[in-house]
């Protein structure tokens, strides 16, 4: 072997070999197809996630987070996810995921608020949330704009927009018994309720908004009239007591009723958030409010206790009107106090009806005071009635008196003074008054003393008649003793004359047949001398 420096052309040359195409391990699918699998989850639940919304509540009373869901007709739409108070301290923040289907609603107008027990105008909602637990819930919007953030509300919203029906406005002096969820009756049937209601800018009154569900909402129509029927109105008036009441919900919480009256037959179905008045009953509201008042005057020398604003005045029983106002009014320079009695006279009432073929009278206020001059003229007057006994309560009534004095209306430019007659009571004083001036007129003590000879005379009488009466019962009752004595024996002597076994009956008896023979002698003879009348001269034949 010899030894010597290895030449680098010495060194082997290495040729390589090309590698064919390796194939991917099967270790390496499984994640490859699970990161797939997740990618694609994670972007499905971010494209099926829906909107995250923020809510703002006063109070976090019942809500819990990953445990209260929000809720639309009692359907989960989602669930909140975070509850936290505010920087301020002034409210709390909820935060809520909702599903991809509710982004819709997330509009402007939307509502939302906590669903828990609560109870108004006689109504409890929110019952079922003592077992479930309290809720969000929503009531979607109509507005075209979205929004994420929103301010809940502290109660369920007046009206959820789905309720079919109309909202009305109500206009009161004062709010009464009304509470939110006061019901409204049409004929004792519910079909709508208060919903809400704010007291005036300028404190005069009050706005009620109630709301009547359909197709009960066509009932109220442009002529259509509301009333107070809450708890029980008791009355008092010329025709006794009277006492209303409604269903117990409206005794308890109150309540309103409406109806159109029978002779607005023709009136359209009132408009949504139509303004109506609210009246004290249901006489008022129902009362003709297109009728022309005439204002009257009188002045009665009766009593006017018993007799107040409001009382009704009659005509021959029909109602034309009522008492305004009764006043005081004094007169310096007679020194003299008169008491006005202001009415109203419906006129519209005065003229319904008139006889068939005569023309009807102008409404004018130049045909009315002729029409009532003519009426004074024949008798017509005013007087005070007692229109209840019990209560003393007086009305007023128009009827004619044909023996009244002459009198006439004085007309002034706002009313007419009527004239007046005494009322009954009034009169029946009147007449025991006029009794009572003529017993004083009477000589009384010229008849006094008449009655005292009158008296001693009869006291003469008396004593004559005692004295004779003495003398009767010592002389002549023996006598009518004794004489009364005879005639019973003389009536039992007659008694055994009669008797059917007495000796003077077989007398007459015998005595009787006697005289029957001879009658019939009489008659043989009788009928002899009609056949042979010559016998009384030649005498009778001798039989052959």
């Amino acid at each position: 072997m010899t030894d010597r420096t290895p030449d680098v052309y010495d060194i082997p040359e290495v040729k390589t070999t090309p590698v064919g195409k390796r194939s991917l391990s099967l270790v390496w699918i499984i994640p490859i197809v699970a990161a797939l699998i997740g990618g694609w989850l994670v972007v499905k639940t971010i494209m099926e996630q829906g909107p995250t919304i923020t809510l703002q509540f006063e109070e976090a009373y019942g809500l819990e987070a990953g445990k209260t869901n929000i809720k639309y007709k009692d359907f989960n739409i989602g669930l909140v996810k975070d509850v936290k108070l505010s920087g301020d301290r002034s409210h709390f923040v909820v935060t809520a995921q909702l599903v991809k289907e509710a982004k819709p609603f997330l509009v402007e107008d939307t509502n939302f608020w906590v669903v828990r027990p609560r109870f108004s105008g006689g109504q409890v909602s929110g019952v079922g949330t003592l077992l479930s637990g309290s809720y969000i819930g929503m009531d979607p919007g109509k507005s075209a704009k979205s929004q994420l953030k929103f301010v809940g509300l502290e109660n369920p919203p007046d009206i959820v927009s789905d309720r079919k029906g109309k909202e009305f406005v109500l206009q009161a002096k004062t709010l009464g018994s009304l509470e939110v969820g006061s019901p409204i009756n049409y004929r004792g049937f519910r079909v709508g309720d208060v919903v809400s209601h704010q007291l005036h800018k300028d404190g005069k009154g009050v706005s009620i908004r109630v709301f009547v569900d359909a197709p009960n909402d066509l009932l109220v129509t442009e002529d259509t009239r509301f009333w107070n029927d809450s708890g029980i109105d008791v009355k008092l008036d010329s025709s006794g007591i009277q006492v209303n009441t409604q269903s117990l919900v409206s005794i308890l919480i109150g309540g309103l009723s409406f109806e159109t009256p029978e002779y607005a037959e023709n009136s359209k179905p009132a408009a949504e958030k139509s303004v109506f008045t609210i009246y004290d009953n249901r006489e008022i509201a129902m009362a003709r409010h297109d009728a022309i008042q005439r204002e009257m005057v009188m002045y009665f020398k009766d009593s006017l206790r018993g007799l107040s604003a409001g009382a009704p005045v009659d005509f021959r029983g029909i109602n034309v009107g009522k008492v305004r106002a009764i006043n005081v009014e004094y007169d310096p320079i007679k020194r003299t106090v008169r008491f006005p009695v202001t009415i109203d006279i419906d006129a519209t009432q005065l003229r319904a009806r008139v006889a068939k073929g005569t023309k009807m009278p102008a409404q004018t206020n130049e045909a009315f005071r002729a029409g009532l001059d003519g009426l004074v003229k024949n008798g017509l007057r005013a007087q005070l009635q007692n229109g209840n006994l019990l209560t003393g309560q007086l009305f007023v009534e128009l009827d004619f008196f044909p023996d009244a004095p002459p009198a006439k209306i004085v007309w002034n430019e706002d009313a007419g003074v009527l004239p007046t007659v005494p009322g009954q009571l009034a009169m029946i004083g009147d007449r025991v008054n006029t009794i009572l001036d003529k017993i004083e007129k009477m000589p009384i003590s010229e008849v006094l003393e008449d009655a005292r000879k009158t008296l001693a005379t009869l006291n003469e009488t008396l004593d004559k008649f005692g004295k004779l009466a003495q003398r009767l019962d010592s002389e002549v009752a023996p006598e009518a003793v004794a004489t009364l004595s005879s005639a019973k024996h003389a009536a039992d002597n007659m008694e055994k004359m009669l008797a059917a076994d007495a000796p003077m009956q077989e007398d007459m008896r015998a005595a009787l047949q006697e005289l029957t023979r001879a009658a019939e002698s009489m008659r043989v003879l009788t009928d002899y001398l009609e056949t042979h009348p010559e016998a009384l001269i030649r005498g009778k034949k001798k039989e052959e």
